[in-house]
């Protein structure tokens, strides 16, 4: 398949390396292909009746701390592995799944390339795996690179 926009998702905990990587080599194989690379950073939410809103939509907040914080992290992460995109994206979301399922469909995504944390105790019951509880409603292919580590949350 020729894939011309694959998607990187990255939490940008210490094992985003390996994924990073993968999604490396797929576009450095595909010269026709373009990279975005997409961190959700969580945001507090505002209640309205039955709905949630993330805060920074209501208030334009993009610039705190933390959207700072979140963005030099990506810089460095884009750096240290050598990817080339041509959209990098900070955003906040509802929740990872329904951000990246977003983004996907708005911006045209043919390979989502995405870790899955084994998660374990309390937090596999609950939330699940993000990887887990995109894949249904992705429109794209999905590269799903299991990293070794399970993540206590």
């Amino acid at each position: 398949m020729s894939y011309k926009h694959i998607l990187l998702v990255t939490d940008l905990l210490s094992d985003a390396d390996i994924v990073a990587q993968r999604a490396r080599s797929i576009v450095a194989n595909r010269p026709e292909s373009k990279l975005s690379v997409l961190h959700i950073v969580e945001d507090d939410m505002v209640r309205f009746g039955y709905e949630l809103v993330p805060a920074s939509s209501l208030t334009g907040e993009k610039d705190g701390e933390q959207w700072q914080e979140a963005r030099a992290k990506l810089a460095k992460f884009l750096e240290r592995n050598d990817l080339q995109a041509v959209n990098t994206k900070v955003t906040a979301a509802i929740s990872n799944d329904k951000g990246i399922v977003n983004y996907c469909h708005e911006n045209d995504v043919d390979l989502l390339v995405i870790g899955r944390h084994e998660r374990r105790g309390i937090a596999a019951w609950l939330v699940g795996a993000t990887a887990d509880n995109i894949l249904p409603n992705v429109p794209c292919d999905s590269l799903v690179v299991k990293l070794d580590k399970p993540v206590a949350e």
